[in-house]
Order: C-alpha cells, then sequence, then structure tokens
C-alpha cells in the first residue's frame, strides 16, 4: 500500500512538473503594418486604438529595432525555416503557380516541434498562408510541413473580407464570416479539440490590416464617421486602414480571454509581429518610394513583442538589433529544444540566431547586425539586398547601385552618403557593412571611392595583422571594447587597451570601440 501511494505520488509529482514547464507558442502575424501604427512604440505618433496589443507590450518586451523581408512571403518563409530568402529561393510575392515557392523538404518550425521537441507540440496554422500557390496539390502542403491543422487562405490579399474562399486541410470551403473574426474562430475551434495538457504551437496569421481598405463590423471598432463607400474609403484609407486594426485588436482580445478562462495564458509565449512596412497609400511622413515592397528602412522595419512566461522584466524596450528569421530558433529554444540545430541538415544553412537572452534580459548581444532582401522573376528598380548595424544601413541594388544612411540623422533616408563626403566613422560604418554583405553572399565587392586606412588621426591598432594580442592607440577614453566577427558572432569584449587574442581562429574581425561620450568607432583587424 505504501508503495502504491508513493508511486502515486511521484506520478502526480511528475506530471505536475510536466505542466508546469509547459510553455505553449502562439505566434500572431498582423498584415502590412509598420511600428508607427502602434502607440505602444510611437507614444506620440498617429496609432491605432488597440489596448489588447498594448497590454500585450506592456507585460512583455518591445523589439524596436526588428526587419522583416519587403513582402509577406518572404517574411513566412524565413520564419518559417530560419532561412534568409537567397536560401530557400523566395524572394517575392507568391502570386501563381510560376512563383518561386517554398520546398516542402525544409525543416520547419511546425515540423521541428512537432518531431524533435522533447515534449512533442500539438501544431496548428490558421489564416494566411502564402507560401504556395492556391492549386490542387499544393493545398495540403501546411500539413505535409508539420501542422495538425490548417484552415485559412493561400493568397497574398482575399478580394472581399466578408466572403472569400478558405481550404481546411485540404478541402476549398467559402468564408461568409468576417474575415478577423472567422480566423479567431477557427482558432479557437482548434484549440478546444487539443489536450490542454501538452503543449501547442499555433501560427496566427492574419489578413488584416492588408487591402482591400473597407469597414469593419460595428461591434469590432469605432466606425464614427465612416460610411464604408467606396468614394469615402479611397479619400480616406488611413482612415478605415486603423479601423482594420481595431478590429483586429479587439479579435485578438478575445482569443486572449479564452487563454485565460482556459488556463492557458501565463504558460503561453506570445510573439506579434508585421509582415513588412507600411504599404504606399497608408503610409506616414515618408516618401512613397520609400514603403512596403521596398528595401528602404520602412518597408522593412516592423513591430515585434514577445511576452510569456520566459520574459524577465516585462514592459521593457530592446533596442538591440532582430531579424524576423530570428524567430525560428527562438520558438524552438522557447521550447526547450537548445539542440535545435542538431536536427537541420548540414546542407540546410540556417541563418536564425536566437534573441532568448534578450527575452530573459541576459548582457549578452545576439548580433551587430542584420540583413533582408528582395528578387524576383522580373527586374524589378526596387529589389536588392541591405544590411544595418546600430547607425548605418547599407542598400546594394541589384542594378548595380549602392545607397548608405545614418539612420539615427536621417530616419527617413534622405541623403545618401555615398555621395557626398564621407566622415571617417561613416567609411568605418560602411566598409564593416560591406565586407559583412560580400561575406554573407560570398560575393560582391566595395566602392573604391570608400576606401579607409583603418589606422588614422588619434586611433590605432597594432600590430595589425595580428596574431597573440593587439594593442588599442586611442587618444579618448573608451568605455568598453567589443571583437566580432563578419557574421555578427561575439568572440571578446573588455575594457583593457591590451587585448590577448592567441585562442582566437584565424580570419576578419571587427573591433567596435564605445567611447566615454558614447560614440562608436569600428576598426577593421586581422589574425593571420
Amino acid at each position: 500500500m505504501r508503495i502504491s501511494r508513493f508511486f502515486l505520488c511521484f506520478l502526480f509529482l511528475l506530471t505536475f512538473q510536466q505542466l508546469k514547464a509547459q510553455q505553449n507558442v502562439l505566434l500572431i502575424i498582423a498584415d502590412d503594418v509598420g511600428p508607427d501604427y502602434f502607440g505602444s512604440f510611437v507614444p506620440n505618433g498617429d496609432t491605432a486604438v488597440m489596448p489588447h496589443i498594448r497590454s500585450l507590450a506592456d507585460r512583455g518586451i518591445r523589439f524596436t529595432q526588428a526587419w522583416a523581408s519587403p513582402v509577406c512571403s518572404p517574411t513566412r518563409a524565413g520564419i518559417f525555416t530560419g532561412r534568409y530568402p537567397f536560401r530557400t529561393g523566395v524572394g517575392q510575392v507568391i502570386t501563381n503557380n510560376m512563383s518561386p515557392q517554398l520546398d516542402t523538404a525544409e525543416v520547419s518550425i511546425a515540423r521541428l516541434l512537432k518531431t524533435y521537441a522533447p515534449l512533442s507540440f500539438q501544431t496548428a496554422c490558421v489564416g494566411k498562408w502564402h507560401l504556395h500557390a492556391n492549386v490542387p496539390g499544393k493545398r495540403l502542403n501546411p500539413n505535409r510541413m508539420g501542422y495538425d491543422y490548417y484552415s485559412g487562405n493561400f493568397n497574398g490579399a482575399i478580394s472581399d473580407y466578408y466572403s472569400y474562399p478558405i481550404i481546411v486541410n485540404g478541402i476549398v470551403d467559402t468564408a461568409n464570416e468576417y474575415a478577423t473574426t472567422q480566423t479567431i474562430n477557427d482558432a479557437i475551434s482548434w484549440l478546444d479539440t487539443i489536450n490542454h495538457t501538452k503543449p501547442f504551437f499555433l501560427w496566427l496569421g492574419f489578413n488584416a490590416p492588408h487591402s482591400p481598405y473597407h469597414l469593419p463590423p460595428a461591434h469590432l471598432c469605432d466606425t464614427t464617421g465612416l460610411n464604408g463607400t467606396a468614394a469615402h474609403i479611397n479619400n480616406n484609407k488611413s482612415k478605415y486602414f486603423k479601423a482594420a486594426l481595431q478590429a483586429l485588436d479587439s479579435e485578438i482580445g478575445r482569443l486572449f480571454a479564452y487563454l485565460e478562462t482556459n488556463g492557458l495564458l501565463d504558460s503561453t509565449h506570445v510573439i506579434f509581429i508585421g509582415d513588412n512596412g507600411n504599404a504606399a497609400e497608408v503610409a506616414q511622413n515618408v516618401l512613397p518610394s520609400r514603403c512596403k515592397g521596398t528595401i528602404y528602412q520602412y518597408g522593412v522595419q516592423v513591430p515585434v513583442i514577445i511576452s510569456g512566461p520566459g520574459v524577465v522584466n516585462p514592459n521593457r524596450n530592446c533596442n538591440n538589433l532582430v531579424n524576423t528569421p530570428d524567430l525560428f530558433a527562438t520558438i524552438a529554444e522557447l521550447a526547450g529544444m537548445s539542440n535545435w540545430s542538431s536536427f537541420i541538415p548540414v546542407s540546410k544553412k540556417v541563418d536564425s540566431r536566437s534573441i532568448l537572452p534578450y527575452i530573459k534580459n541576459q548582457n549578452q548581444l545576439v548580433s551587430t547586425w542584420i540583413f533582408t532582401e528582395q528578387f524576383q522573376d522580373i527586374t524589378n528598380v526596387n529589389d536588392g539586398k541591405t544590411i544595418r548595424d546600430s547607425e548605418y544601413q547599407l542598400l546594394r541594388f541589384d542594378n548595380g547601385n549602392e545607397e548608405f544612411y545614418h539612420l539615427l540623422s536621417d530616419p527617413q533616408q534622405m541623403t545618401n552618403l555615398l555621395t557626398g563626403s564621407m566622415s571617417v566613422a561613416d567609411i568605418s560604418h560602411y566598409q564593416m557593412l560591406c565586407d559583412t554583405l560580400n561575406t554573407l553572399l560570398g560575393m560582391g565587392s566595395c566602392s573604391p571611392a570608400q576606401t579607409l586606412d583603418w589606422s588614422v588621426n588619434s586611433l590605432n591598432l597594432f600590430p595589425n595583422p595580428f596574431h597573440e594580442s593587439i594593442h588599442i592607440q586611442i587618444a579618448q577614453p573608451i568605455k568598453q571594447w567589443i571583437l566580432i566577427d563578419l557574421q555578427g558572432r561575439l568572440f571578446l569584449k573588455g575594457e583593457n587597451t591590451e587585448i590577448e587574442t592567441k585562442y582566437l581562429p584565424k580570419g576578419v574581425y571587427a573591433l567596435q570601440l564605445i567611447q566615454t561620450d558614447g560614440r562608436i568607432k569600428v576598426l577593421k583587424c586581422t589574425k593571420e
């Protein structure tokens, strides 16, 4: 009897610990919206009414310097696989069966969590898919790539928010419910069918607030002054865009209420993102040539909010650089998969870098640069690749043109530094970004007009190239130095002017010097 009671107690404690350790993941993607419509990111901006998303930000982390791809399909492919567009082949909007589409052999985050996680995840994708064309033979691809359940639409946009084709586990039907409401209905219906004692991963892809701009149901938003006629919508697109965002927020609130009622909210990591910047017709304070579909900052900067049981010190901003493909590794590690990379074939290079240190508020820099790109079957003037660090952005267009901007002093990107006289700081950042981009792509060259003797004025490194040590010679005092390689990986950091390097592998590095006045100098150095 005692043994039996002991065994029952052991099973109870084991079950309790498993439930306690369970951490679900909910990924919410809003379609076509940048951070400037969110009061939690831009307190004084012209923002939409979104109390539930603001509440999410208050109990989570706002990532203020996050990039996606310029359009939706590559962003989704990057999150799904952790790989950049030039690796997946998805660099443009998928419009038909002739468009390059995601290889179903890719190791998706859904497949990873379902098959290899310590506790197998129940998986679902609800809403916009947009990784394959809506044709027979491909409508089961969400299920083939790791989802137990799929309900939504494959296309980039729906023509009518109140009536549109919907695919449920490969079967085509017609939805006649408001699309944002339908998405939440389907999500809750699936959650009602699963085992709440086991973890789940839910990818929730909204069509809103993507065009067509429309009048949402009055119970979901403030429709005062909005009559919904075609003429009024055409003349007031931003107002209808914000109404769609408010309706989106209302329905997200309904999902949060469901999770809380069922005891799931406290054990669920919620990740909210936009998939690219705002379209030109609803852009705010920026040129139309800098919006969605371009590799300029406004076209690729997106809101990212993460909340949940793993967040340390919530209600804070993180100003470090984040890339949407980084969510692949981050979600895997939130699911307890510290060894996730061992399940990826060596031939499938994964670019994702987990931002778990930022979530846990650890003093660790994940990356000093982020990258994105766009390419299409038919050459487009906006196609190209871009990379940025904490201050500067380098844009390299496929037509051979380059542009370079200081984002802190020129956020609207009006002054291309490559066309004028550049400072030592400008040139050093350009050189580092250019070298990093070339290393990443395995090709490219830097503008010969923008070269720099890396030992200039009152700043010098010697010896360079180096072997066992580097000495920093600088007139101004430094607060800290950081030594990284051209992939952005941190190797060393410190405060002394003598750096021991005997254990470093051979290669090219960047030494960032942070001065006591806050200025940053970047130098290139090589170990032979």
